[in-house]
């Protein structure tokens, strides 16, 4: 079984955690069975964070629920559920680059869901979450094992 160190989960299957969505309660599920640190990239982060603020600026949440929402990912940071992870993004681009001409042709990902595979294998991680149909098929090409919940 894979430990929560081992995964990259794409900011789409973290957004649950945060926002009241229908598969939170699954993902929540998994997180509390899940042992470990999932590790996080900047652009991660800042993808959840801008998920909860696009849910505010949509009315799907109240500012005061974007507020809790924001706290409780920064909370998860201060606890260590989720890990600031750096990469090196000059590599991290051009591994993407490579991704995309090889599989976006026939696949279709879009350059965010490229960017966070390329990052998956940059941190040599075995293990990859998504909810994207394309980005799963991507990160299987590349080696990846995919999550199921």
């Amino acid at each position: 079984m894979a430990t929560a160190d081992d995964i990259y989960a794409d900011p789409s299957a973290l957004i649950p955690l945060y926002l009241h969505q229908p598969r939170s309660r699954t993902v929540v599920a998994w997180r509390t069975r899940l042992p470990g640190s999932l590790p996080v990239t900047h652009h991660g982060r800042a993808e959840i964070a801008n998920a909860i603020g696009l849910a505010q600026f949509r009315a799907e949440i109240s500012p005061e629920k974007a507020i809790e929402a924001w706290d409780s990912l920064d909370h998860d940071f201060a606890e260590g559920n989720l890990q600031q992870t750096s990469v090196m993004w000059r590599a991290a681009l051009n591994q993407a680059m490579e991704l995309s001409r090889t599989h976006s042709p026939t696949l279709g990902t879009r350059a965010s869901d490229v960017l966070h595979v390329a990052c998956a294998l940059e941190l040599k991680l075995k293990h990859f979450l998504t909810f994207d149909e394309r980005q799963r098929k991507l990160a299987a090409a590349c080696g990846l094992k995919l999550v199921k919940l």
